[in-house]
């Protein structure tokens, strides 16, 4: 008998900042030594955008509004979930990825805020 495939759902965001007019984006660096963006398992009544507040806030200490923008606030991490958090330039943010699929992610927020206005 085939037991049902359990799915958890993950959430989270692409942090970034803008120093010197260059846009920096907050990589993790999870213990495995892969590298992503915060986020994290859905706890029961959460929503999918408090889901990534709260595991943004848990794994690097800030305070964010999506696309996830913060400024001036101290970055901490979580150590019992990552060994490192990078603040990058697209470039070495891109180079830093193993996986395809965060390169996707991280060229799509760039690409938008490239585009932005502001």
């Amino acid at each position: 008998m085939n037991q049902p495939i359990k799915c958890e759902k993950s959430c989270g965001a692409v942090v970034f900042t803008k120093e010197n007019n260059e846009y920096k984006f907050l990589i993790v660096q999870q213990l495995q030594a892969f590298h992503g963006f915060p986020k994290g398992h859905m706890e029961a009544d959460e929503t999918e955008e408090q889901t990534a507040l709260r595991e943004i806030f848990e794994e690097v200490g800030v305070i964010v509004y999506f696309l996830a923008e913060y400024k001036n606030q101290n970055v901490k991490f979580q150590k019992s979930e990552l060994s490192a958090v990078k603040l990058l330039a697209f470039d070495e943010a891109y180079n830093t990825f193993e996986y395809e699929s965060s390169k996707r992610i991280l060229s799509a927020a760039y690409d938008h805020l490239s585009k932005a206005v502001c």
